[in-house]
């Protein structure tokens, strides 16, 4: 009963504000609600979060952070970073690492009538809590898939625009787009609310690279499911050691100690496998199937997250190539796969985000003949 009274605080705010003249909120402190006992304020906020783990329910943590600033400061000490809760909070989750110790579940329907793809977080029961959205454009020379925060609007001069997928011209190669800048989202601030508005891009037209997607051709035409690799230029190799942070992560974790340009700049132009692991960068490769002699096919092992063969289907691991082959090297950081007509499976974890998780699946849906 004390859950859905705090949850509607929010909107309680929102009408006694509108009732009050300035100086009667300046009186009070800026809001009533803030007057409570820190520690016991402190003690029901966290219970709240340790009890709306999953989403809907989860919505109440967000209006918490919304009634006032003492709330939202506690809160925002309370939250921790995908990496470490395994939880999607707020919209500057889908930029942030996801959990190391186990894989996120989502899924992704696609709608083929307007060429659009909805992510969703949690598993296909349940409904899910939305994510992401796509849209794709084809070009004469190439093809775009616009990423947004909203189902709707996929226009890049409002700040729900979250970057883009871009192909070449045989749907070979493909490059990742970030809408904010890696350096100015490593900075930052102390207040969450300001990292939220960090997801504002500078300019409609400004995008930075982040990672670049390629598929092997096939010109022999041999059997075998397609083979991909995605160089992911801002990603550090030595995330996935143990004990290892990438730049993102670090600035979350140490909010006043900004990333070093130095990788971020050297790696961001680098399109081959060969010149990111020479800066450091980390390296995906598509997990090898095994064939199956009983039902002559190209076998993985989705634990039951897939159930429909299909071409699109790829497990990536981090690339042996960058050091020496490990344990690491073993865990999967990104599973895709088909559970009905226009319903698929996505699981990541980190060292990478919804975002790029969301980008390198996107890339599948094109239709690439030289590859297959």
């Amino acid at each position: 009963m004390a859950i859905k009274c705090i949850a509607r605080l929010r909107s309680r705010r929102v009408v006694q504000d509108q009732l009050q003249t300035p100086n009667e909120v300046e009186a009070e402190g800026g809001c009533c609600w803030a007057n409570l006992p820190q520690e016991l304020l402190w003690e029901v906020l966290l219970r709240i979060e340790e009890s709306e783990s999953i989403w809907p329910q989860r919505k109440n943590v967000v209006a918490c952070a919304g009634v006032c600033k003492s709330w939202r400061f506690i809160i925002q000490q309370i939250v921790k970073v995908p990496q470490l809760s395994g939880k999607l909070t707020f919209p500057i989750s889908v930029k942030q690492p996801g959990p190391k110790d186990s894989l996120l579940q989502c899924f992704i329907k696609r709608n083929r009538s307007t060429q659009t793809y909805y992510l969703y977080l949690a598993a296909l029961s349940d409904g899910g809590k939305f994510l992401l959205a796509a849209r794709k454009c084809r070009r004469p020379t190439c093809t775009d898939y616009i990423i947004s925060l909203q189902a709707e609007d996929f226009s890049k001069g409002t700040n729900t625009y979250a970057g883009r997928l871009r192909s070449n011209f045989l749907g070979t190669k493909f490059t990742v787009f970030d809408g904010q800048s890696p350096q100015a989202g490593a900075k930052m601030s102390k207040s969450r609310s300001s990292r939220l508005a960090n997801l504002r891009q500078v300019s409609p037209s400004t995008n930075y690279p982040m990672a670049h997607i390629s598929y092997e051709l096939n010109m022999l035409g041999s059997r075998g499911p397609r083979r991909m690799q995605c160089n992911m230029n801002t990603i550090p190799a030595t995330s996935i050691a143990p004990g290892g942070l990438d730049p993102t992560t670090q600035a979350e974790l140490n909010p006043y100690q900004s990333t070093p340009t130095s990788f971020l700049s050297k790696s961001a132009s680098m399109g081959n496998s060969v010149a990111d692991q020479k800066n450091g960068g980390l390296v995906l490769i598509n997990k090898a199937p095994r064939w199956h002699e009983q039902l002559q096919c190209w076998c993985l092992n989705f634990h039951g997250r897939v159930t429909i063969a299909s071409v699109k289907n790829f497990q990536l691991v981090a690339s042996p190539e960058n050091g020496p082959a490990g344990p690491e090297h073993e865990k999967i950081i990104l599973q895709f796969g088909k559970v009905g007509k226009d319903l698929f499976t996505m699981d990541y974890r980190y060292p990478i985000s919804v975002f790029q998780a969301f980008a390198i699946c996107l890339s599948s849906f094109e239709t690439r003949i030289a590859c297959e």
